[in-house]
């Protein structure tokens, strides 16, 4: 019979040893960490579920969907129950804008639960109006190929606060794909 120390430090040892490939789930809540290869799809009050600009997570500080991406009012987001706590805040580089994880995505479970993938959706539009499928068309515009997030990110980064969808107009010209990773989480 091994010894609870032994145990314990086998454990340990692993855990550390494998630290560089283990998930940034895994990592400290405090410790600012790079997800690579996120799919991130786009929604609003057309598609949301019901339609309109409810959210599931209300005790983030808000009633319903919208942010400008700030630090302190991003944009809310949905994702996969266990993917993010409830309430935390990203950063997307693709966007420049920091995100929070305000609501439920079906998809974005059905990813997950199958095979692990992070899925970000995040919302675009009015709070009040409906967009329809000219919204619709534009969030499929903005869905880029896989992208990467910032968990635990600093409070301070670049941000566009250009609205993603906005009065019929799709501002695709507010996404960014030449970032740098490597330079997010650097003291």
């Amino acid at each position: 019979m091994y010894s609870t120390t032994l145990l314990a430090t086998a454990a340990l040892t692993l855990l550390s040893s494998s630290s560089a490939t283990a998930s940034p789930f895994l990592q400290s809540r405090d410790t600012c960490s790079v997800v690579q290869q996120v799919t991130s799809t786009f929604y609003g009050y057309p598609d949301n579920s019901p339609p309109g600009a409810g959210i599931a997570y209300t005790q983030c500080g808000r009633d319903e969907a919208g942010g400008t991406g700030t630090y302190s009012d991003p944009v809310t987001f949905a994702s996969a129950s266990g993917e993010f706590e409830t309430c935390e805040i990203i950063y997307a580089p693709y966007l420049k804008k920091y995100l929070r994880y305000e609501d439920e995505c079906a998809q974005c479970e059905s990813d997950w639960d199958n095979d692990g993938t992070w899925h970000v959706d995040t919302w675009i539009g009015s709070s009040t109006s409906d967009g329809g499928q000219d919204q619709i068309d534009c969030e499929d515009q903005l869905t880029p190929d896989a992208q990467s997030i910032i968990r635990n990110p600093a409070d301070n980064l670049e941000v566009d606060t250009t609205a993603l969808y906005d009065n019929g107009s799709c501002n695709t010209d507010s996404t960014y794909t030449d970032y740098d990773t490597s330079t997010y989480c650097s003291s």
